[in-house]
């Protein structure tokens, strides 16, 4: 049973990056539109975005529950250590669907629109900037359960040029995606080809903060290239994502725009696959060679098997309901488009 929920958290974390990704991607997007064209992108992200929106935090809840009932010691370790980035990532997540709600349901329109349009854009940037700067602080071994200073406990456990080089790729992956969902809900070829730059863009910006990864870690003392290179499953997976732009850019060039989200959302997973093979079952490095793992620091065996029910039933409930929803808005959306 214990495979059972690992496979249920690395699969809410995929999600969670696929979906929750394209969300805040939509709002980088649109902080780099000019104003004579936000209106159009708005009304399309809207229609694009809506049942993503619905439910991508379904993914984080998920995640997160995972971790405080099957694997307390990994859970109280994140929390403690990182509880400045993750206060700032849920501000965000609170911040932006807030703000996204009011700008669009609010009775009134007023100058306050303004305001939730700029919380909304800053909101979708910075939330993803932080999830990318956990992420990586779990495994740069930056986390030190012995530090005796604030800075060292708390601080610096996360503010380094790796975490912050991966909170910036993790922004651009996110825009990356959202421009590629996108591109096959537009309703002209003006649209498809501005956002199809769009795609380009984030995905050389992406290409950009990847090599300021590498370097990063190179200086900071992570074997990163060992993580990704040094193994069989790596440099497969880096091999199938390379292939697979190839193929993207160029089914792109021909005007294939569904088939581009699922190649989008395999580089993602192999990308993620990538970083988090090379050092399982080790969720958490700690500073001085130290560890968690989903194996050692897991919860009771009893614990286990009835989260591992529990996931299991649930999603027989949970999977079905979110088809569901994915097709009742896209299916609004089309009545909307003929009528």
């Amino acid at each position: 049973m214990l495979y059972v929920v690992i496979i249920f958290l690395w699969t809410a974390i995929l999600l969670y990056l696929l979906m929750g990704g394209a969300d805040f991607g939509a709002g980088i997007i649109e902080l780099f539109t000019s104003e004579k064209n936000l209106s159009r992108t708005r009304k399309t992200m809207y229609r694009a975005i809506g049942p993503i929106w619905e439910a991508n935090h379904m993914w984080l809840i998920i995640t997160i529950v995972i971790l405080f009932v099957g694997f307390p010691d990994i859970y109280t370790t994140m929390s403690v250590h990182l509880h400045i980035p993750l206060t700032i990532m849920l501000i965000g997540i609170i911040a932006r669907g807030t703000a996204f709600t009011f700008r669009h349901y609010d009775a009134v329109v007023d100058d306050m629109q303004h305001i939730y349009n700029k919380i909304f854009v800053y909101s979708s940037f910075i939330t993803p900037l932080f999830l990318g700067i956990i992420a990586a602080s779990a495994v740069s071994g930056k986390i030190n359960p012995a530090a005796t200073t604030f800075l060292e406990a708390y601080i610096f456990s996360w503010l380094n040029w790796f975490s912050v080089s991966v909170g910036f790729f993790t922004v651009t992956i996110c825009g990356f995606l959202a421009a590629v969902y996108i591109i096959g809900e537009t309703e002209s070829d003006l649209e498809k080809h501005r956002f199809m730059r769009k795609a380009r863009f984030m995905n050389i910006a992406a290409f950009i903060c990847g090599a300021l990864v590498f370097i990063a870690a190179y200086f900071e003392g992570i074997p990163l290239i060992e993580w990704v290179f040094g193994n069989t499953v790596g440099i497969i997976a880096i091999a199938a994502a390379t292939v697979s732009l190839v193929v993207f850019w160029y089914l792109q060039k021909k005007g294939k725009t569904r088939i581009l989200r699922i190649l989008a959302g395999f580089q993602v997973s192999m990308i993620l696959l990538t970083t988090s093979y090379r050092h399982f079952p080790n969720i958490v490095i700690l500073k001085n060679g130290g560890y968690l793992s989903l194996m050692e620091h897991r919860g009771h065996d009893k614990t286990i098997e009835a989260l591992g029910m529990a996931l299991l039933i649930g999603s027989v409930f949970i999977l079905p309901a979110l088809v569901y929803l994915i097709y009742s808005f896209q299916k609004k959306a089309s009545d909307n488009i003929m009528h």
